[in-house]
C-alpha cells in the first residue's frame, strides 16, 4: 500500500507540472521564459540540497553532461512556450506520446528488433497523436504550440536516453539542472521578462516541489518497481493532467481528446506489455 501511495503521489507531481505551467502562463502571471528560468533555478537548488544531505557530490564534469543539460534545456523551453496555447491535459498527452514513441524509435535504430506488439502499439499511439492534432472543423490544436511540445518531448526522450548510463540519477539530474541554468538566463533577454510574485511562486513550486522533489521521490520508488510496472504507472500522468485541467482550469473534455487519449495510452500499454521498456519522467 505504501509503495502504491508513493507511486500515485509521484505521478500527481508530474501531472502538476503541466497544471502549474499552464496556469501561471495562461493567466498572465509570468512569461514562458521567466517560468522556465525560475523552474530550473528552484529545481537546481532543491536537488543540490538533497544530494548534499546524502553526502554526495555533483558530477559536473562527467561524460555526456553537456548533452544532458542541452536536452533538458530543450525540454524546459519547449514545455513552457507550448503552454501559451495548449491546454494542460492536451500538452501532457502530446509530451508523453512523443517521449515514448521517440524512445521506441531510438531503440529500433540502435539495433533492438521491435516485436509485432511493439510496432502495432507504436502505430496506435501515433494515430492517437494525429487525431488530436488534426483539425476537426469545430476546433483545432494550435500547430505552433503542438510543435513546441513535440520538441519538448524529443528533448526529454534524449535526456532520458543520455541519462541511462548514470550510476547516480539524482546527482546527475542535479548537475544537469545546474548546467542548464545558463541557457535559461539567455531567454529573458529576448522575451522581455514579465514576472509577478504569484508567477514566480508557481514556477518555484513547479521546479522545487513537483519537479525536484518529484524526481527524487521517483528515483526512490524506481528501486522497488520493475521496468514494466514503472512504465505502465506513468500512463496515468496524462490522464491525471486531463482530469485536473478540466476540474481546475475548466478545460473541455472533448470526444476527440478522449479517443486520442485511449489510442495513445492504450497503444503504449500494449507495446509495454510485450516486455519491459525504457521509462522517463516529466
Amino acid at each position: 500500500m505504501q509503495l502504491f501511495l508513493l507511486s500515485a503521489l509521484t505521478m500527481c507531481a508530474f501531472a502538476a507540472n503541466s497544471i502549474l505551467t499552464r496556469m501561471a502562463i495562461d493567466w498572465g502571471h509570468i512569461d514562458p521564459a521567466g517560468f522556465a528560468l525560475v523552474r530550473v533555478g528552484a529545481g537546481a537548488i532543491v536537488l543540490a540540497v538533497l544530494v548534499a544531505l546524502r553526502g554526495g557530490r555533483l558530477p559536473l564534469l562527467r561524460r555526456n553532461r553537456i548533452g544532458g543539460a542541452l536536452s533538458l534545456a530543450v525540454y524546459m523551453i519547449g514545455f513552457s512556450l507550448a503552454y501559451m496555447t495548449l491546454d494542460a491535459g492536451l500538452g501532457a498527452l502530446i509530451l508523453f506520446g512523443v517521449v515514448q514513441i521517440t524512445m521506441f524509435t531510438y531503440a529500433a535504430l540502435a539495433g533492438a528488433t521491435p516485436t509485432k506488439r511493439q510496432i502495432t502499439g507504436a502505430v496506435a499511439a501515433f494515430a492517437g497523436l494525429v487525431i488530436v492534432l488534426w483539425p476537426d472543423g469545430q476546433s483545432s490544436t494550435d500547430i505552433i504550440g503542438a510543435g513546441l511540445m513535440v520538441l519538448a518531448g524529443m528533448g526529454w526522450a534524449a535526456y532520458t536516453i543520455i541519462g541511462r548510463t548514470s550510476g547516480d540519477p539524482l546527482a546527475a539530474t542535479s548537475a544537469n539542472f545546474l548546467l542548464c541554468l545558463p541557457f535559461m538566463l539567455i531567454l529573458p533577454t529576448f522575451a522581455g521578462g514579465h514576472f509577478t510574485a504569484t508567477g514566480m511562486l508557481m514556477a518555484a513550486l513547479c521546479g522545487g516541489v513537483t519537479s525536484g522533489l518529484g524526481y527524487a521521490l521517483w528515483y526512490a520508488v524506481l528501486t522497488r518497481l520493475d521496468g514494466a510496472t514503472a512504465a505502465v504507472a506513468q500512463l496515468s500522468v496524462p490522464i491525471i493532467a486531463i482530469l485536473a485541467g478540466s476540474l481546475l482550469l475548466g478545460e473541455p473534455l472533448s470526444l476527440t481528446l478522449l479517443l486520442a487519449t485511449a489510442l495513445v495510452l492504450g497503444g503504449i500499454a500494449w507495446a509495454l506489455s510485450a516486455k519491459s521498456a525504457p521509462t522517463g519522467h516529466r
